[in-house]
């Protein structure tokens, strides 16, 4: 899995395609992703002591890592993933060449 925790990528397909956010968690394993402001659904809580009134939580949940792409810091556009080693040490690089490592 080439995405990462902080990674910026933009969905693929899906009824969020087209957005753009940033990744929250990753699950390697599964092979999915949560992006925050993607894939939001509601879930209602039932009135308790605590909260009488109940409440309706926004929850992220997660989707497949490949419904969404890395966004290259140059073109702004989705872009694939190389690896280019620099100075000894593997740097993910986008189609451009443009490093896709946080600063």
């Amino acid at each position: 899995m080439n995405i990462k925790k902080g990674d910026k990528v933009i969905v693929l397909s899906g009824d969020d395609k087209g957005k753009v956010g940033i990744v929250q968690k990753v699950y390697p394993v599964l092979n999915k992703v949560v992006v925050e402001g993607v894939n939001v659904h509601k879930k209602h809580k039932k009135p308790t002591q605590g909260t009488p009134e109940g409440s309706i939580l926004d929850v992220y949940v997660p989707f497949d890592a490949s419904k969404v792409a890395l966004v290259d810091p140059k073109t702004k556009k989705a872009t694939r993933v190389h690896i280019k080693f620099v100075d000894g040490k593997k740097v993910r690089v986008g189609k451009s060449g443009e490093s896709l490592e946080k600063k």
